[in-house]
């Protein structure tokens, strides 16, 4: 798998992180022009031996096909993954999980006034951003959503834990979309729950935008029963890039 890898010293984040690059073949053609530009896909959990390769495959395969138009899929590489991902919490369980853990805001920070702005500087890219991820990374996704609606354009979450502090990002849900900016780009959200989906939170999120989501939106939560949380994110990755990118 061909890809650049960056560092970037985050002053946010007081660390350096390592950055994943992959180009579609379409960004070397030389028999295209010079000045074409691709919308960029972002990944938390985005080391090479995390969940960049197989999303780089996806991607890399679903554009051959024509089913996606050709992205820059920009994977960040964790360092304290249970930190960066999540949003405070009341629960002591939760905070039981890690040494750190409420950093979402800080790593958001990062990824709106670090990140982003280095690769626009680096690569040709669009405004049009998406962002892909599970779990956790699910979690961040959601939370950036609803917190952040203008950072990306599309969101895919998959098996997001909502879970945590007792489902407090969904109870504040309504609130927050009722202040959600409009838009008069193509926004999009896909979520996807399996069977392990704790306390039925994305069933709950699912009533709240029924009634909530912003004009414009093309949202979808996909319940997948007969699927598991170490299986969803590899059985639906197709269905969600495409519902971003296509």
């Amino acid at each position: 798998m061909v890809h650049d890898t960056l560092t970037i010293r985050s002053r946010v984040l007081g660390e350096s992180r390592l950055v994943n690059v992959h180009v579609p073949a379409s960004y070397r053609d030389a028999s295209t022009s010079s000045q074409r530009r691709f919308p960029v896909l972002y990944m938390p959990d985005g080391g090479v031996d995390e969940d960049f390769p197989h999303v780089v495959r996806a991607v890399d395969s679903l554009t051959a096909a024509g089913a996606i138009r050709p992205v820059i899929v920009v994977g960040v590489p964790n360092t304290e993954r249970r930190r960066d991902l999540t949003g405070p919490t009341r629960v002591a369980s939760d905070s039981a999980i890690a040494a750190h853990v409420g950093g979402s805001a800080a790593f958001r920070r990062f990824f709106a006034d670090e990140l982003i702005p280095a690769i626009d500087a680096r690569y040709r890219t669009t405004a049009e951003r998406a962002i892909i991820g599970e779990s956790l990374a699910g979690l961040f996704i959601v939370e950036t959503f609803l917190r952040e609606p203008m950072l990306f354009d599309h969101y895919v979450a998959f098996d997001p834990s909502l879970w945590w502090n007792r489902g407090a990002l969904v109870d504040s849900a309504a609130a927050l979309l009722s202040n959600a900016p409009r838009s008069s780009n193509r926004r999009s959200l896909y979520v996807a729950a399996s069977s392990d989906d704790i306390g039925g939170q994305s069933a709950r999120l699912t009533r709240v935008l029924a009634t909530n989501a912003p004009a414009g939106l093309w949202w979808t939560v996909e319940p997948r029963t007969d699927l598991r949380h170490g299986t969803i994110f590899h059985a639906l990755e197709v269905t969600g890039l495409v519902s971003a990118l296509r």
